[in-house]
């Protein structure tokens, strides 16, 4: 870790570190009183959830065996890539955040019928959004009738752009998709295995514009802002977990599953960030964790509650911050084994409080315990840099 980097990092943990003591201690005797009522909501709602994701991952299942009827490998949403199916299943609309491109693929008899149903499926994904894009996916609509646990959460999804402001500068005209569209599918490939005979696939590659990171991050500014202002937490570091859990994804998906830009796990994180925020024991549906401004108050909320709560003994506000960002990732007891060989905070703390932030920082980076909380910190930390730049905070 550069020193420039620990410089950047300690100017954004100053801004709250002032009054973090009595921020914290407000904090825990809230927290003291919550913490028998929610673990006890969740042991009684895992066989209910449970019960539900195997109904769902049924779902899954067939969606997939109708797929294999088309395709070799057929691709499903990520974390970071979101992938759709026309209804007839011919059709493929992979967008991939992290690489910043459009990969459209479709299976037809002829490539004059391939170009038209190219063409439509990227004027549809350059032009929908998050609602319709939900409302339009034959798997979420299946999953969507699944009889959902009692209690959870579920709200409809508002309409939120999802590529349109970053390819166009502005509302573009139909003359301008249109020729969006056209030039970017002058150049089909044509792949001759396919599952369907006298088919081919044809496919187009389309790379998304240069800053269309960025340009993602400012559709979310105002909800940043004002949770990481509500919360007392730093507006690079939530913009920095944003980009390393999803790339600004508004339709991520994990295996796990996780939902949404900050990747939140509803009976988990959900359930304590739901709880914490509202007061109330429930369970939050993917779709309520799509729209971004709840993805954002409980991504937010979830971080205020690693550093005032699991991790409130650590004294140095930057050492606390880089066992906060390795926590969210890992969780706060495998942060702790990084310097204790146990999941026992209480006793990482007083040994994390004889170390400089640096030392804290790179005994994360050697003893987490695996490799993934550790490239997770080098990323956040580094883009947490790059958007204090960006945004002055």
């Amino acid at each position: 870790m550069t020193k420039n980097l620990l410089i950047i990092i300690s100017i954004s943990t100053s801004i709250f570190a002032q009054n973090m003591n009595d921020f914290a201690k407000e904090q825990m005797d809230g927290f003291k009183k919550e913490k028998s009522k929610f673990s006890t909501y969740k042991d009684n709602t895992y066989k209910e959830f449970q019960e539900y994701k195997t109904k769902q991952n049924k779902a899954f299942l067939e969606y997939q065996k109708e797929l294999n009827s088309f395709w070799k490998n057929p691709k499903f949403s990520t974390n970071k890539a979101w992938v759709s199916y026309t209804k007839d299943k011919k059709t493929q609309t992979d967008v991939d955040f992290e690489k910043e491109t459009i990969i459209i693929k479709t299976i037809a008899n002829s490539k004059k019928f391939a170009t038209q149903r190219l063409q439509n499926a990227l004027k549809k994904v350059i032009t929908i959004d998050t609602k319709t894009a939900y409302q339009n996916d034959p798997l979420e609509q299946r999953l969507a009738k699944i009889k959902k646990p009692i209690g959870m959460i579920d709200k409809p999804l508002k309409a939120e752009p999802i590529l349109t402001t970053v390819i166009f500068e502005k509302m573009p005209t139909q003359a301008q998709i249109d020729s969006y569209v056209h030039k970017n599918t002058l150049n089909i490939n044509v792949e001759k295995s396919t599952k369907i005979r006298h088919e081919n696939i044809y496919s187009v590659a389309v790379v998304l514009p240069k800053n269309s990171m960025i340009k993602r991050s400012k559709l979310y500014y105002k909800d940043v802002k004002k949770q990481a202002n509500k919360q007392n937490i730093p507006i690079p570091l939530v913009f920095a977990i944003m980009h390393s859990e999803s790339s600004f994804n508004p339709r991520a998906r994990s295996h796990v599953p996780a939902y949404g830009l900050m990747q939140i796990v509803p009976r988990t994180a959900g359930i304590d960030t739901y709880y914490y925020l509202y007061k109330k024991k429930r369970l939050v549906s993917g779709r309520y964790l799509y729209d971004s401004t709840n993805n954002i108050t409980m991504g937010t909320a979830y971080l205020h509650i690693l550093y005032y709560k699991y991790l409130k003994d650590i004294k140095n506000p930057d050492s606390r911050l880089f066992c906060t960002i390795a926590a969210y990732n890992t969780g706060a007891g495998n942060v702790a084994w990084a310097f204790t060989k146990t999941n026992n905070m209480k006793k990482a703390a007083p040994r994390i409080n004889k170390l400089t932030p640096k030392q804290v920082y790179n005994r994360l980076l050697r003893d987490l315990k695996y490799d993934e909380p550790k490239h997770y910190l080098k990323k956040v930390s580094k883009r947490m840099a790059a958007y204090h730049k960006v945004y002055g905070f």
